[in-house]
């Protein structure tokens, strides 16, 4: 990288300990997830650090103009986009006489599809592990996606989040589940089982039980009636926020709003989050458009996107799943370092590609390589053909 790229602001924030990564930027196309990159398309420098959290964050040589894109909070929490349980779609749609009736999702609710109508003007941006909460059970987003602008009704893939409730809550789906952890945002993504993301809600959710407080296993083991729940023992407990008598919850996202779990989460976010949002001010010229994820020293994450501007918009949601991971990871620590930081920003080609595209608007592509996956999320609508997000797991 050249050093005419690294504004004179970054010297300061190399002195508290940040870090960066470059990404070479082209026009229309971009670089594929598929592609061999170079050790001269990236730059990763110092990390910013909280205990056992590490977050690098990335600058690119090239950003994108994405605002005309919606995420989905953005649509939910404006109401021009609407998700509900399978079938119960059709007094959402604004555009009821330019929709066939074939178009509208028939049938009753179903785990794994919801229903999405975007009526907004804009395209709108879907990420795999976004939650929405509500309806029958609280679902999580399968997998990165872009919506047309006032189009039809379309089958959303989901994964339940909230086991132990088929009970409609609400009709529709509102926004404020934010985003899973790293862990279980991979399961979704790379297993695509229901059992499997299941298995890891529980496992982060005791996790967490036993993070925020060690002794809730005793407490729940000596109280009457805090063993109970849809969980039991220390995440019953946790679900009634450690008290007595509360309802119990087995939705991840409602787990993880608990006093006692958010005030843990936030105490590792909040200065992550200030020193990546002071950083960004300073470099915003430079690009700075997604992260690398380490937790105890190791590496197990990368979120990037276009633009500066789509980052900020997702980082809130993001840097709190970030620190979740933190608060429930007890692994032995290592030193990732920046060279290894590096490497795994470099990396992105592997052996196995799958590709799904609708014409005219986007194209998903995984690759399979050696103990990792790659996730790249690539616009098709006129004039862009950039890659909107690209997402590194480890396996």
């Amino acid at each position: 990288m050249k050093s005419d790229w690294i504004v004179p602001a970054l010297v300061s924030a190399m002195a508290v300990g940040t870090v960066m990564f470059a990404r070479m930027g082209s026009g229309a196309a971009g670089a594929s997830a598929g592609t061999e990159q170079s050790s001269s398309d990236y730059k990763v420098l110092p990390a910013i650090k909280h205990g056992n959290l590490s977050v690098y964050p990335v600058v690119a040589r090239t950003s994108h103009d994405t605002k005309q894109f919606i995420t989905l909070d953005e649509g939910l929490n404006s109401g021009d986009v609407v998700v509900s349980e399978y079938g119960k779609l059709r007094t959402m749609i604004r555009r009821p006489a330019a929709t066939p009736r074939s178009a509208y999702p028939s049938g009753g609710p179903q785990v794994n599809t919801l229903a999405l109508v975007n009526n907004s003007k804009r395209p709108l941006i879907l990420l795999a592990g976004e939650i929405v909460m509500g309806g029958n059970q609280d679902r999580v987003i399968a997998r990165d996606r872009v919506v047309a602008p006032e189009g039809d009704p379309i089958d959303l893939s989901v994964f339940c989040v909230e086991p132990g409730r088929w009970i409609q809550e609400k009709v529709n789906f509102g926004a404020g589940g934010g985003m899973l952890a790293p862990a279980v945002r991979a399961r979704a993504m790379n297993q695509k089982s229901q059992e499997q993301v299941w298995a890891e809600v529980r496992h982060s959710q005791m996790a967490m039980a036993l993070a925020t407080n060690p002794g809730a296993g005793d407490v729940a083991a000596s109280t009457p009636g805090a063993a109970g729940g849809s969980a039991g023992g220390v995440v019953g407990w946790l679900e009634r926020g450690g008290t007595v008598g509360a309802p119990p919850t087995s939705s991840y996202a409602r787990v993880m709003q608990q006093p006692v779990v958010a005030q843990k989460v936030d105490s590792v976010a909040a200065p992550i989050e200030e020193g990546y949002r002071s950083l960004m001010s300073q470099l915003r010229e430079q690009s700075a458009v997604g992260v690398v994820v380490a937790v105890n020293g190791q590496i197990v994450w990368a979120d990037i996107f276009a633009s500066t501007d789509l980052l900020q918009r997702y980082w809130p949601k993001l840097v709190r799943s970030y620190a979740a991971e933190a608060v429930v990871t007890n692994t032995k620590w290592s030193d990732a370092g920046e060279k290894s930081a590096q490497a795994f920003v470099d990396t992105l080609a592997g052996g196995h590609q799958a590709v799904e595209s609708e014409p005219g608007l986007y194209r998903q592509t995984e690759v399979r390589g050696d103990g990792f996956r790659v996730f790249e999320l690539t616009s098709l609508l006129p004039k862009t053909g950039f890659n909107l997000h690209i997402a590194k797991a480890v396996e």
